[in-house]
């Protein structure tokens, strides 16, 4: 089963992104590997609403890796989970996008994309002072706008916990495991970083001297819909 509460259509692979070392949590994540099942932005925006997923990926050419990605409330130019998750399932080395190129690659169990922090949607990074004010949050602090809080747990070996709240009023109340806002707190910090995130989700960062930063973490397959609907 997937975690969302529609019954996934056929064609559409759910995944979670980000996993922990024990293989659990991560961001689920739906694969349309077909987008021309859902031709036009307002099909595809309306089963990225019902699916309820923080996001979802249309693949339109799985060969050049052209891919669109949606929020339940909007179209996204670049996200991090998605890209993570559909290089994985379809094992690509680039995704197009509208931002640009994005390389991928394999390392063992984890799967790497690499993108440039302009491309990530803006995001408020907030420093809290420790761990433990971090995971006492029991809901999106007020204020507008996405909203992603972190405390060191281990600052001389670049070990981070966070959480991340979108504030956005599309039913995400809380992003399991982010790669953008993870890709922004590497970039601004200027350092790798391994990030626990949610409930025991982990990103992986490592910037490069080009001024890209490198995303990694676990892939899962939670669900997969057959072709025929069987």
């Amino acid at each position: 089963m997937s975690d969302s509460d529609f019954d996934v259509p056929a064609g559409i692979d759910v995944l979670r992104v980000f996993c922990g070392p024990d293989g659990r949590h991560g961001n689920a994540l739906g694969v349309v590997r077909d987008g021309r099942t859902y031709p036009d932005e307002a099909s595809r925006q309306e089963l990225a609403r019902r699916l309820g997923f923080s996001e979802t990926v249309f693949v339109d050419d799985p060969e050049r890796g052209h891919v669109d990605i949606y929020t339940p409330g909007l179209r996204l130019p670049f996200a991090g989970h998605p890209l993570v998750g559909t290089a994985w399932l379809l094992d690509l080395e680039i995704l197009e996008l509208p931002v640009g190129e994005i390389f991928a690659r394999q390392d063992g169990e984890f799967t790497w994309i690499s993108a440039r922090p302009e491309w990530a949607p803006p995001r408020k990074l907030e420093r809290y002072a420790s761990v433990a004010e971090v995971e006492a949050l029991t809901g999106p602090p007020p204020g507008e706008g996405w909203l992603y809080v972190w405390a060191w747990e281990d600052e001389a070996a670049g070990r981070v916990r966070a959480r991340a709240f979108p504030r956005r009023d599309d039913g995400i109340v809380e992003d399991e495991a982010t790669g953008a806002a993870a890709l922004l707190l590497s970039d601004r910090l200027g350092r790798a970083l391994n990030i626990a995130q949610g409930r025991g989700s982990q990103i992986l960062t490592a910037p490069a001297p080009d001024g890209t930063v490198e995303i990694g973490g676990r892939v899962t397959l939670a669900f997969q819909s057959s072709p025929s609907g069987d």
